[in-house]
């Protein structure tokens, strides 16, 4: 790979997800304080993400496999994305909001799967090339939540408002740039030109047979039920942050995204030496520590709850999602390897996500104090309780058959190639 070509591959993961971290983390917010929705409208917010995980196989096995060069299709839909997100920033009520930001996210979830197919295509060899290019994206994330702080948008004026509205046309005009630099990105054809694809290779459901794995099938449904608390975090930490007095609350929770930079290089080690079952295992108890962390941490004497509750973001993400790809991949023979990526992405942050966000929203509204008040304690005890419940279920009924390998037996490179980052 040339200078260049890494130059542009960096750029794009960096504003593909400087994009989606601009405005997705302090959504809630925007909607509580300046458009007064209810909680349950703010999950209906925050599922839009699922919906377009769900109806991105779809745009990506129809279009972008079979007809136009990846890089192309980037590019349209950022540039639609870009329009989007502006007529977002100018709704006035959560009815002309919410149509605008659902066919976003149809657009916007399908750019995940093609910036990596763009990424791949240019690479030699990804085991040992993606990461440097894909942490750019987790850095992007990072600094959209600096900026947020740094311009402290999340401040509330005389009026109760936040200035919030304004993240969707910085995130609108990033995809306007992202839309015009896709056209100068390697090109990227389509591949499968011949045949035809059915609904179920879309969806990834040739990997359905997995499921005849009985511990497959208990970390399947372990993965799903686990994305209902996760579901808690991204549609309302930011909120619970801003009313626990947290200044510059979406700065501070981009060091989630700093811890999972690190734990994302230490895997290999652990993975060598702990297994599937430890990490899994150890990754859905981080889920627990930390809901019970944001349930007794305040923005005064327990302060540091709160701070430590989102380092564990990378203990959260990579030891259980980061670990189950890695699982999955192992299992999934040569030929269903990216359908079964497909399949568990799908059953997550598609079937897991939609679930938890119509949850959530309703337990949160459940127990409003006040027009701007809520019960945080109660409400993060309930996803602690559902990430335990999964945990206790999962060490009962999972059966690793793959034993760790001792740390001296296997070095790092040959750790990193296992992953297949």
């Amino acid at each position: 790979m040339t200078p260049t070509i890494r130059f542009k591959l960096s750029l794009m993961m960096f504003l593909e997800f400087f994009i989606w971290g601009a405005w997705f983390v302090t959504l809630g917010t925007y909607l509580l304080q300046n458009l007064h929705t209810t909680g349950t409208q703010v999950g209906v917010a925050v599922l839009t993400q699922s919906i377009g995980a769900i109806v991105a196989p779809f745009i990506i096995g129809l279009i972008a496999d079979r007809f136009f060069s990846a890089q192309k299709i980037l590019g349209v839909l950022h540039l639609a994305g870009a329009a989007l997100l502006w007529r977002a920033s100018m709704a006035a009520d959560f009815n002309s909001f919410y149509p605008s930001i659902l066919t976003y996210m149809i657009l916007y979830m399908p750019t995940l799967a093609l910036v990596n197919s763009i990424s791949f295509r240019q690479m030699q060899n990804p085991q040992k090339e993606f990461a440097m290019i894909r942490v750019l994206g987790t850095l992007g994330w990072i600094i959209a939540g600096l900026t947020i702080g740094w311009l402290q948008w999340e401040q509330k004026d005389a009026n109760g408002l936040t200035s919030l509205g304004l993240t969707f046309r910085m995130a609108a005009g990033a995809s306007a740039i992202l839309g015009l630099f896709s056209f100068t990105l390697p090109p990227t054809p389509p591949i499968k030109k011949e045949g035809k694809s059915s609904i179920g290779d879309m969806l990834g459901l040739e990997a359905i047979g997995l499921l005849k794995n009985r511990s497959y099938l208990i970390f399947f449904l372990a993965s799903v039920a686990i994305c209902v608390p996760l579901s808690f975090y991204y549609g309302f930490t930011n909120p619970f942050l801003n009313e626990s007095g947290m200044k510059s609350a979406a700065g501070i929770q981009s060091l989630g995204q700093v811890s999972e930079v690190l734990f994302m290089l230490l895997i290999p080690v652990f993975f060598v030496r702990l297994g599937v079952k430890k990490m899994l295992a150890i990754g859905m108890l981080a889920w627990v520590i930390r809901y019970l962390f944001f349930a007794y941490g305040n923005g005064e004497s327990s302060y540091w709850m709160l701070v430590v509750g989102i380092v564990l973001h990378g203990i959260c993400y990579d030891f259980f999602f980061v670990t189950g790809q890695i699982y999955t991949d192992n299992l999934a023979g040569e030929q269903s390897k990216s359908a079964a990526q497909g399949f568990i992405t799908l059953a997550t942050y598609g079937v897991g996500m939609l679930l938890g966000s119509l949850l959530s929203g309703q337990i949160v509204d459940a127990h409003k104090t006040s027009d701007t008040l809520h019960d945080w304690q109660t409400i993060w005890l309930i996803p602690a309780a559902i990430a335990a419940g999964v945990l206790v279920v999962f060490l009962l009924l999972f059966r690793d058959k793959n034993a760790p390998v001792p740390a001296e037996e296997i070095s790092y490179a040959e750790a990193n190639a296992r992953l297949e980052v």
